[in-house]
């Protein structure tokens, strides 16, 4: 049989078995308690071997954690408001109800729980696009907007560290972290 170049084709299979699986999580998450979510339980739902699991995942955790990583990959391009400030603000109050919501605090629980890197770095890689969308259209109409990572440091961070070890942050506070980042 003759070796096919490029590696794994997109989609396929495997992408079916991922796809079948994250759907089966995310349907025994809506139905049950957490606690009670196991390897087995997910095969059963998704129609594979619980080693189909074991192999690409390895733990319940890393499984939750990619799960929760695809649900935080945003599905839309951040509001366009006519100014860079705006844009960041209106995106900035959406990701700290969203991030602060029982299932968005869930998903950062996952995220962080998970063995490695892989999922944080890609969540951030998600707020760092969105933030980065936001930077180019500002650019475009020559505003001046903050450095990306001080965005970062500046607003996301605060946001998740007072959900993650304190209270989420009101709208009102959201906007005293953007008014930060464009007076740095």
């Amino acid at each position: 049989m003759a070796e096919r170049e490029g590696g794994p084709r997109p989609g396929g299979r495997s992408a079916r078995v991922q796809a079948s699986v994250h759907r089966a999580t995310r349907e025994l998450l809506a139905r049950m308690d957490r606690a009670a979510v196991t390897i087995p339980l997910i095969a059963a739902e998704a129609g594979v071997t619980p080693s189909t699991i074991y192999r690409r995942w390895g733990e319940l955790n890393d499984l939750l954690a990619d799960v929760a990583v695809e649900r935080l990959r945003p599905d839309m391009v951040p509001v366009e408001t006519g100014s860079g400030r705006g844009d960041l603000l209106a995106w900035a109050e959406q990701y700290a109800e969203e991030m602060a919501s029982q299932l968005g605090r869930e998903m950062i629980r996952d995220v962080l729980a998970a063995e490695g890197e892989s999922g944080p770095r890609r969540c951030c890689g998600y707020a760092r696009q969105q933030i980065a969308v936001i930077a180019e259209r500002a650019a475009a109409r020559g505003e001046a907007f903050p450095d990306i990572d001080l965005v970062l440091d500046r607003v996301i961070a605060p946001i998740l560290f007072r959900i993650l070890f304190d209270e989420a942050l009101a709208g009102e506070r959201v906007g005293g972290l953007v008014e930060n980042a464009f007076s740095a």
